[in-house]
């Protein structure tokens, strides 16, 4: 199954009938690929933001176009993520979202040397509220920051709107905040947890522990190249944030060789960053660039090639509502 969300502005319905079902609002569309199309006006609300997510599987709907059977023979002889019959309704629906972003095969660079035997479904999620989140410390690689009843919370919710999806495999960072949250999200299930050293947070040595604004008078230099110039923060001689782009590209190689299409992965802040911008062929300088809640959840998917789609960025929904499900 591949969720795409994705920001989108609708003004007035057209006039044709594939289109006026869908440009009134904001849509959540369902393609049962293998027997049905269905789509609903289900409004997603995200903390006031609101995105399209689209939900593929495996099927078909009524007759279709030949520009449309072309377009999906075409995509199943490539072996990439098709439209498994003919679906003029449904293929127009998704091009009218993402732009034909379903056949994403060269989008972006490989994650491994060698092709998979199937695609892979990532959901990456950012471990709860931990007691130095909220005294305001920074936390790096240290241990001493653990889970508050806020972050347990969270990471119960985070259980709750995963539970529609059947996970193969957890991947976690050792780390006690990001471990905890893990074993919250994958309690009651038989398969062990997989902790990862590759997937713990980014190693700030003498700055984890410290209060923000007290790092920031002390050692103002440092403090602004950490916030404003992350490829060049280096704390005596080490480069922090390219490390972590090291550890990424190293984690992605693990996870992708494990047994499994649906992987669930619950780490930090700085890591998710560096996993998200590896992904998308980002450097370090463009750290920043991607911001990620407690709790947040975004999701990639992978294909044979080993190419990664991002589907997702930063959920919050399901911290604010108990019927939100993805």
């Amino acid at each position: 199954m591949a969720d795409i969300v994705a920001p989108c502005s609708c003004s007035s319905a057209a006039s044709s009938s594939a289109s006026a079902q869908f440009a009134r609002s904001w849509w959540s569309f369902s393609l049962n690929l293998g027997g049905s199309c269905i789509a609903s006006s289900k409004r997603r609300r995200n903390s006031g933001n609101v995105g399209f997510v689209i939900r593929a599987s495996a099927s078909s709907h009524d007759a279709s176009t030949s520009t449309a059977a072309s377009s999906s023979n075409s995509a199943k002889e490539s072996g990439r993520l098709s439209l498994n019959g003919n679906s003029s309704y449904a293929t127009r629906a998704l091009e009218w979202v993402t732009g034909t972003a379903l056949d994403f095969r060269g989008a972006t660079d490989p994650l491994i040397p060698t092709p998979l035997a199937a695609g892979k479904r990532f959901f990456l999620v950012r471990h709860g509220l931990s007691s130095w989140n909220e005294e305001g410390r920074i936390q790096g690689s240290s241990d001493k920051s653990v889970l508050t009843e806020i972050g347990v919370s969270q990471a119960q919710r985070c259980k709750h709107a995963l539970s529609k999806i059947k996970f193969d495999k957890c991947y976690a960072s050792p780390i006690s905040r990001a471990k905890s949250s893990a074993e919250i999200m994958w309690s009651g299930r038989e398969e062990p947890l997989i902790f990862l050293e590759s997937l713990g947070e980014a190693n700030l040595l003498f700055l984890e522990g410290m209060k923000n604004q007290d790092a920031r008078q002390e050692f103002p230099e440092l403090f602004k190249a950490w916030r404003e110039d992350p490829r060049n923060f280096n704390v005596n001689g080490v480069y922090p944030v390219v490390n972590l782009w090291g550890r990424a590209k190293k984690a992605w190689a693990e996870m992708l060789a494990g047994s499994g299409q649906t992987v669930l992965v619950v780490t930090h802040k700085s890591i998710l960053r560096a996993l998200i911008c590896t992904a998308l062929g980002l450097e370090p300088e463009r750290f920043r660039a991607i911001d990620i809640n407690n709790s947040g959840i975004s999701s990639f998917t992978v294909n044979k090639l080993g190419e990664p789609m991002l589907d997702s960025l930063n959920l919050t929904a399901h911290l604010h509502a108990d019927d939100v499900f993805y």
